[in-house]
């Protein structure tokens, strides 16, 4: 029996994963290509094509290894704490890979291990707390879009030049015409790249929907 190629050997999904993932993490997303990254994994270009099949199938793999780091919930956990858990796992994986985000787009994050470390578990849980499917899959949709626009909108790797961005076009703005937002530029700029901007709107998403807080 013919053995695989040394390239197919080189080329796991984790290997793959790993190393698109620290390209556009330390270049940025316009310096993953798959001559690039077969040229770093030490394969043929071919090899991590067939892997692959294309960009779509490479940034899928990607996505798939990191959600298999999302938090394991433990059983009996209430839905409040596990829902916070879970979509707070959720924004701080997409926050640290601003790279990837802007690669995927809106393409839905639809991979096997996001599907069962995410999405199957939160709607499991939401249905035996007492809501409906229709409410479940609601409920599920306000926290993963809040979680995925607010990775999307912002660097948090490089919150300096974010904040940098905004205070010059505020300064440029005429006093006159714009005197709130030039008036409170001081208090503008933390909310530009504070993470709590997330963690409290997430918050009250969670307080409005929890089962247990509507039957009191």
């Amino acid at each position: 029996m013919p053995r695989q190629s040394a390239s197919l050997d080189l080329a796991t999904p984790e290997r793959i994963a790993e190393t698109a993932l620290l390209i556009v993490d330390q270049e940025g997303s316009g310096a993953l290509s798959f001559r690039t990254l077969a040229a770093r994994l030490g394969i043929a270009h071919a090899s991590l094509q067939r892997r692959c099949t294309g960009l779509a199938g490479l940034l899928d793999l990607c996505v798939d290894h990191l959600a298999a780091s999302l938090p394991d919930i433990p059983p009996g956990t209430a839905w409040a704490e596990a829902t916070e858990a879970r979509f707070r796992g959720l924004y701080e994986l997409l926050a640290a890979h601003p790279g990837l985000v802007a690669l995927r787009g809106a393409r839905p994050w639809l991979g096997p291990q996001i599907l069962k470390r995410l999405v199957e578990p939160q709607l499991a849980d939401s249905l035996a707390a007492g809501m409906t499917p229709e409410e479940a899959i609601t409920c599920y949709r306000r926290m993963y879009l809040l979680t995925l626009g607010s990775a999307s909108f912002v660097d948090h790797r490089d919150p300096g030049a974010a904040q940098a961005a905004t205070r010059t076009a505020l300064a440029a703005l005429d006093p006159a015409d714009f005197p709130v937002l030039t008036a409170n530029i001081a208090a503008i700029l933390p909310a530009v790249v504070g993470h709590e901007v997330y963690f409290g709107a997430l918050r009250q998403l969670i307080d409005a929907a929890d089962p247990a807080r509507a039957h009191r």
